[in-house]
């Protein structure tokens, strides 16, 4: 104890001895009685001596975290270095909380300044906080209330793509994507919405209104020029073929010049073609007739369809392993991209020993998807190319492709449908060992696994 504690405690003691000496012969019995109540005084004092600082230490440890700790409020020095320790750990506590409060600031500004929509809710749906962008969005029709932290989402929110993001992030702690046009009206909002570690989940809503007008934009032009350049084309190959077939006084250099306009318009008629092809499946205007087809019956209907290609390439085209599970897909569209795909294999599958392209079809079924293959032995394709062949307009060798008269769409027509679908398409390759195009299709219900 410190020292007037001390020096008290003393005072008592002698107090006590000199009782005691006093008393003289008195019975030992009567001496006990006297200590002992002289012991229950000293207690009693000593504990009220003490019960005041450590009420003071009390109310200071009790204000950690609200504000500066003086230490000199303890009213005895004895407790001076207990209370000197709290105020250094106040001290400690405060500028903590100072730097999560300014951190949470910052956070909260930057969240603000975002053009996002942002929204957080506890693991019970309720709401935490929210950024100024969402608050912009109340007017819309699909909102019910003002977002209000606290309140259930579902009370503020009623767009069903919204609340289903929320719910996969909070029930399969999994992130969650998915495309709303009933949001806003007149707008198209992206929704994605990821599971928080202490629990809860936060969605981030994007607006894609603007890009997806551009992109129709570019669409619709590319349509209309591709469709304005069919009918010249169609005359300019009209005439040269009848140049060629009929005008037999032609020069051997005119004949040759003829033969390349008609080589050029024919290549151009089919990139329009594709890019009508391509727009069309863009804008979802080609309608899609989905329903259960056997995986083998595309492949065959795929497989005779480029049989007069195989007869003039003088290809080897085979059918693999395939399977007789029903796809949920659109017959028609499936069997333009898997001829599409054989197309290619005959194309560029001509290996450097072999003068012939081989090509083989096949099919496997899994536990929920159908995986199609179609294989070549030509000289495959370079890693660095395998993750941008899908893309519009872009070739692995070009002056093979031009030569081939290839467009560079057909890939990308393909991935689309395929993805349309359900479904997911990609390449593997080794160089000189080929290389194989691969897709999958749901199974029917009925069939899976």
């Amino acid at each position: 104890m410190g020292r007037r504690l001390s020096l008290s405690v003393f005072l008592w003691v002698l107090v006590a001895l000199a009782i005691i000496a006093a008393m003289g012969a008195a019975g030992w019995r009567l001496k006990a009685a006297a200590v002992l109540g002289l012991g229950v005084v000293v207690a009693i004092a000593t504990a009220r001596l003490i019960k005041r600082p450590l009420t003071t230490l009390e109310r200071m440890v009790d204000g950690i975290g609200r504000g500066p700790v003086d230490p000199g409020a303890v009213p005895f020095s004895d407790f001076d270095v207990l209370a000197l320790t709290i105020s250094q750990a106040s001290t400690r506590v405060e500028r903590s909380l100072a730097g999560i409060a300014e951190s949470r600031r910052e956070l909260e500004a930057m969240i603000d300044s975002m053009q996002d929509a942002v929204v957080a809710v506890d693991p019970a749906g309720r709401i935490q906080w929210t950024n100024q962008r969402m608050q912009r969005l109340i007017p819309g029709a699909a909102f019910s209330s003002a977002v209000r932290v606290g309140h259930a989402l579902v009370q503020t929110i009623r767009d069903p793509e919204v609340l289903e993001c929320v719910r996969v992030a909070l029930e399969e702690r999994s992130l969650s994507e998915r495309r709303s046009t009933t949001l806003f009206p007149g707008r198209i909002f992206e929704i994605s919405a990821s599971p928080m570690p202490g629990g809860g989940a936060v969605a981030v809503l994007h607006d894609i209104t603007r890009i997806e007008q551009v992109e129709r934009t570019q669409r619709e032009f590319v349509a209309n020029v591709s469709h304005e350049l069919r009918t010249p084309l169609t005359s300019i190959t009209g005439y040269v073929e009848t140049l060629l077939d009929h005008e037999e006084g032609l020069s051997t250099l005119a004949r040759e010049f003829l033969t390349t306009i008609h080589k050029n318009a024919t290549r151009m008629n089919r990139l329009t073609e594709d890019l009508l092809a391509m727009a069309r499946v863009e804008s979802s205007e080609q309608e899609l007739h989905p329903s259960r087809v056997p995986a083998d019956s595309l492949i065959r209907d795929a497989v005779e369809a480029m049989s007069g290609m195989v007869q003039d390439e003088e290809a080897v085209l085979e059918i693999g392993e395939t399977t007789n599970c029903d796809v949920i897909a659109d017959q028609d569209s499936i069997v333009q991209v898997l001829s599409n795909l054989i197309e290619n294999a005959i194309k560029y599958g001509k290996s450097r020993v072999e003068e012939r392209s081989r090509v083989i079809v096949s099919a496997h079924a899994g536990p929920e998807m159908v995986e199609f293959r179609v294989k070549d032995f030509g000289q495959g394709i370079a890693s660095e190319h395998l993750s941008r062949i899908f893309e519009r307009f872009y070739r692995v060798d070009k002056a093979r492709s031009r030569e081939s008269g290839g467009t560079g769409l057909g890939l990308a027509i393909a991935r689309h449908v395929v993805q349309t679908q359900g479904g997911t398409i990609w390449a593997e390759s080794e160089l000189n060992a080929g290389s194989a195009f691969l897709f999958t299709l749901p199974r029917a219900e009925s069939d899976a696994i």
